[in-house]
């Protein structure tokens, strides 16, 4: 399928999606809800058939999510293969994250935005630094100036996970671009009531940092709070607008029934 094709499915789903109120991938009714603070880090089991939903209160969201498998921590998120696989350079609507074994760990069935930076991995306390300044728990409590990396890992441990274990991360509602030589640059906008919707096909530990993007140039540290829900997810239709964007991900999401089955789980 060709990326102008796949973009015209996307625009087409986003439609269809609008028609039914935005909940033709879940029931609505929320089995859970939190906020993701400005600057802070969560993490958590979430099951499989349940949907997600992340929505930006403010202009300048970025969340950077990393996931591994629950039941096998050594099956995590695999960014090249992800984009690789579907053909793109960045992930939306209709787009799967993949695992390292060739398994749909996560299908994004909605995304307001239309582009989530797969590339440039989680913020560095270098580039936090140089962009922001630095602002220390010792003088500024919980309103210290916290990056991605750093993040992530404080939530990783909390699962005997470490460094070595953190690869590629998906930034969600952040758009990069490059120019003629090949370098990225962050493309500012207002993410204000945006909403993505990760509808999971894996029991994933998830790993969230919601501090703002490595190239981000905002004047001030001031990333978007972000208000979380899970809903239980409707059973896949007979098309889906993950599983059938391209021959890909109809091969993924085999390799999730087959992997089930084998643990009498399906």
């Amino acid at each position: 399928m060709s990326l102008q094709n796949h973009a015209q499915n996307h625009a087409q789903s986003n439609v269809q999606n609008n028609a039914l109120g935005q909940n033709s991938y879940h029931n609505g009714q929320a089995l859970w809800e939190e906020l993701l603070p400005s600057g802070h880090h969560w993490s958590g089991r979430v099951q499989r058939g349940t949907v997600l939903q992340f929505e930006s209160l403010g202009k300048h969201a970025n969340v950077s999510l990393f996931c591994v498998n629950a039941a096998d921590k050594l099956e995590r998120f695999n960014m090249p293969d992800s984009l690789k696989g579907q053909h793109t350079a960045y992930l939306s609507t209709g787009h799967v994250l993949y695992s390292d074994l060739g398994r749909v760990m996560a299908s994004i069935v909605r995304d307001d935005h239309g582009w989530n930076d797969a590339m440039c991995g989680p913020s560095t306390p270098a580039q936090i630094a140089k962009q922001f300044g630095t602002q220390r728990f010792q003088d500024a409590r919980n309103a210290m100036y916290r990056n991605g990396v750093e993040s992530l890992l404080i939530e990783m441990t909390k699962f005997s996970l470490s460094a070595s274990d953190l690869t590629a991360t998906v930034n969600l509602f952040s758009k990069v671009s490059p120019n003629d030589a090949g370098e990225l640059s962050y493309i500012d906008s207002d993410n204000t009531g945006n909403v993505l919707e990760l509808r999971f096909e894996m029991d994933c530990l998830v790993f969230l940092s919601n501090a703002p993007h490595g190239l981000d140039r905002s004047e001030t540290y001031a990333p978007a709070d972000i208000q979380m829900k899970l809903f239980k997810a409707n059973a896949l239709a007979e098309q889906d607008v993950c599983r059938d964007s391209c021959q890909q991900n109809q091969n993924g999401f085999a390799n999730n029934a087959r992997y089930y089955a084998l643990q009498g789980a399906y």
